[in-house]
C-alpha cells in the first residue's frame, strides 16, 4: 500500500465517528460506555476512516470500522484493521475477535477464520455487541496476535 495512514484517538462522542458508524449501519448505542477505545484513521490530513477495540485482558474484540464510501477500494479497510490489531497485541491482547453480518471474506483475508460461539471467552459473548446489538447471525471471528 502505498500511502502512510495516520492513528488518532477518539472519544466515543464524536459526531463523525457516530455519522459514519451509522451510516454503515453499524450500532452505536454503546460508543460511550466505559472500556471502549476507538480511533480516527487518516491519510494526508483527510479522515478516510474509523475502527475500535474493546479489551478483555488477553481477549481483544474489533469493532465499528468503517471506511469512508468515498475512500472505499483503496486498502483502507485493511490497513485500518492491522492498526487496531496491533493496538491490541501493544495492549497485552493475544487474540482479537470481532462478529460481521456481511464482511467475513474480507476478514478471512486477513486471517480470521469463522468459530462457534461457545468458543469464544466469556468476556467476549458477554460484551453488548457479542450478546445484544449484533444479531446471532451474525459471524464470530478469530486471529491469533501478532501474525
Amino acid at each position: 500500500m502505498g500511502f502512510d495512514l495516520h492513528q488518532q484517538a477518539l472519544d466515543g462522542c464524536d459526531d463523525s465517528l457516530r455519522a459514519a458508524l451509522a451510516g454503515a449501519g453499524l450500532p452505536v448505542d454503546d460508543l460511550a460506555d466505559a472500556g471502549r477505545s476507538f480511533y480516527r484513521f487518516s491519510c494526508d490530513g483527510a479522515t478516510v476512516g474509523f475502527g475500535g477495540l474493546e479489551l478483555y485482558g488477553e481477549a481483544a474484540l474489533l469493532r465499528s470500522i468503517v471506511v469512508l464510501p468515498d475512500r472505499r477500494g483503496f486498502g483502507f479497510g485493511h490497513a485500518i484493521t492491522l492498526g487496531l490489531l496491533d493496538e491490541a497485541h501493544r495492549k497485552g491482547a493475544d487474540a482479537a475477535y470481532l462478529l460481521t453480518e456481511s464482511a467475513a471474506a474480507f476478514f478471512q483475508s486477513l486471517g480470521f477464520h469463522p468459530i462457534a460461539r461457545d468458543e469464544a471467552p466469556a468476556a467476549i459473548l458477554t460484551t453488548r455487541q457479542a450478546a445484544s446489538l449484533c444479531p446471532a447471525s451474525a459471524a464470530l471471528m478469530v486471529r491469533s496476535l501478532p501474525a
